[in-house]
């Protein structure tokens, strides 16, 4: 696979995620607006971060008259998991050159990220060149989409009907981005035990539950994984 067939396999690879990314981004600017910003100051926010989980946090929480510095660090704990996202990237486009590496990480989302990371487990054959050109064509779909209908969202909120329920969009996207991923009984523990934590831990004021879930469900995940290799090894 050339470079340049690798780019437009991501392009059209990420097009499904089109269906949820319009609504959700679209959300994004009717509740930015609700929530008292500008158009301007909505799509600044939505350039700068390009991540609707964190941008979601920090408006319910200022919404909530939270402090903006809790407003601040529970949006950078909800978007710690791009770190994750940037270590699981590194074997296959590390090589890049600093500016282009600079560009990738700018331009990361949930939806490309786990297309482009199934790609590359799934077709090893792929040479490093081949593979920043398939992220970045995974991203070129995403990204110019996300700002349009956030711009949308923001000039037309208020004329669109609450009857058309766009928040469908949000669970609908993590679903579709987490179910693929839960290749073990690990992530399936860790899976199950961050819902159950953020149930749990509902009543947390500020969302800081949601924290606290993400921390337990990690640790219990990378126990169950050490437990499971412990006994693959007596069994071996």
């Amino acid at each position: 696979m050339t470079p340049r067939q690798a780019f437009w396999r991501g392009y059209l690879d990420c097009a499904p995620f089109i269906l949820i990314v319009v609504p959700y981004s679209t959300l994004f600017g009717v509740v930015a607006r609700d929530a008292g910003l500008d158009v301007l100051q909505t799509m600044s926010m939505s350039v700068l971060v390009i991540a609707g989980a964190s941008q979601f946090t920090a408006l319910a929480l200022l919404q909530d008259q939270a402090p903006v510095f809790i407003a601040l660090l529970t949006a950078l704990a909800v978007n710690l998991r791009m770190a994750m996202y940037s270590a699981a990237l590194v074997p296959h486009v590390g090589h890049a050159r600093f500016g282009t590496r600079a560009l990738m990480a700018y331009l990361m989302v949930d939806q490309a990220f786990a297309v482009a990371v199934k790609t590359y487990e799934d077709r090893p054959e792929m040479t490093p060149d081949a593979k920043v050109a398939y992220y970045f064509g995974a991203m070129l779909l995403i990204c110019p989409i996300w700002y349009i209908c956030t711009f949308f969202g923001a000039v037309m909120g208020q004329a669109i009907p609450e009857s058309w329920s766009l928040d469908f969009a949000v669970p609908i996207c993590f679903i579709a981005l987490t179910a693929p991923l839960l290749r073990s009984l690990p992530h399936i523990i860790a899976a199950l035990t961050s819902c159950a934590m953020a149930i749990a831990f509902a009543w947390v004021p500020w969302s800081l539950g949601i924290i606290v879930a993400a921390l337990i469900a990690m640790g219990v995940g990378a126990q169950a994984e050490l437990f499971l290799k412990r006994r693959a090894g007596r069994t071996a």
